[in-house]
């Protein structure tokens, strides 16, 4: 399993071994992490799992849906680095990856 880190909205590092084929939203649920809240369970439609990738762990993900990137417009602070986790499924070449958690309150 894929080690991955969550950086807490309050700058806490929380790392989580996160198993293949589960997405980064379904990582910080099973794992009571504050910050993602995952209104819609992980259906691309409420964009409360809002999240920061750099370029390379970016990279490593496939082009966002043309839903999510509807959503991530209408986010504020969303930027070119704004996922939703519950698009970004782990595979064997997420290791090691850092993911910081937008606060989906404020």
């Amino acid at each position: 399993m894929p080690l991955i880190t969550y950086i807490l909205p309050d700058g806490t590092e929380k790392p989580v071994d996160v198993a293949i084929g589960l997405s980064i939203m379904d990582g910080s649920v099973r794992n009571n992490l504050p910050g993602i809240v995952a209104e819609c369970g992980g259906s691309c439609s409420c964009a409360t799992c809002h999240v920061h990738l750099d370029a390379a762990a970016r990279a490593l993900f496939d082009e966002p849906v043309d839903e999510e990137v509807q959503l991530l417009e209408f986010l504020d602070g969303a930027d070119e680095d704004s996922r939703l986790a519950c698009q970004l499924i782990v595979t064997e070449r997420c290791e090691g990856i850092r993911v910081r958690v937008v606060d989906s309150a404020g």
